[in-house]
């Protein structure tokens, strides 16, 4: 149970790696063309790790840091993870998560680790691979 939320926790942090490296070489290139520091510091960001986290999962179902750590992210009805499954989930965990974790930490995190509140949201559920 703990093990699946530690390994969750640390594929989360490898991920922020990969994503962060990611967007210093895409604002490098942007730099010279979009002069909005806010830009720079907000949407850049959001919309690298948005968009690398969406084809790692769409594709394989693992992201870099979920492969590493031998987890694989699942529809709960077995079909293939849609776009807006996984939309929903990066949304609801990015905005109403961090609110609903401060209302109530273990509803939102569940009891096995497999499925926190944003992936309930989006029907999907980590598995062990």
């Amino acid at each position: 149970m703990k093990d699946v939320k530690k390994r969750r926790f640390k594929a989360i942090l490898i991920d922020l790696a990969v994503s962060s490296a990611v967007t210093a070489g895409v604002e490098y290139v942007l730099r010279k063309k979009v002069k909005n520091e806010a830009f720079h510091a907000l949407v850049t960001p959001t919309a690298v790790m948005w968009g690398l986290e969406l084809a790692q999962l769409k594709s394989c179902g693992q992201t870099v840091g979920y492969k590493a750590m031998g987890l694989k992210l699942e529809s709960e009805d077995g079909f293939p993870l849609t776009t807006e499954q996984l939309l929903k989930r990066m949304v609801y965990r990015d905005t109403i998560g961090g609110f609903k974790y401060m209302k109530n930490k273990e509803d939102y995190v569940g009891t096995d680790g497999r499925s926190m509140a944003h992936d309930r949201y989006a029907a999907v559920v980590v598995n062990e691979r």
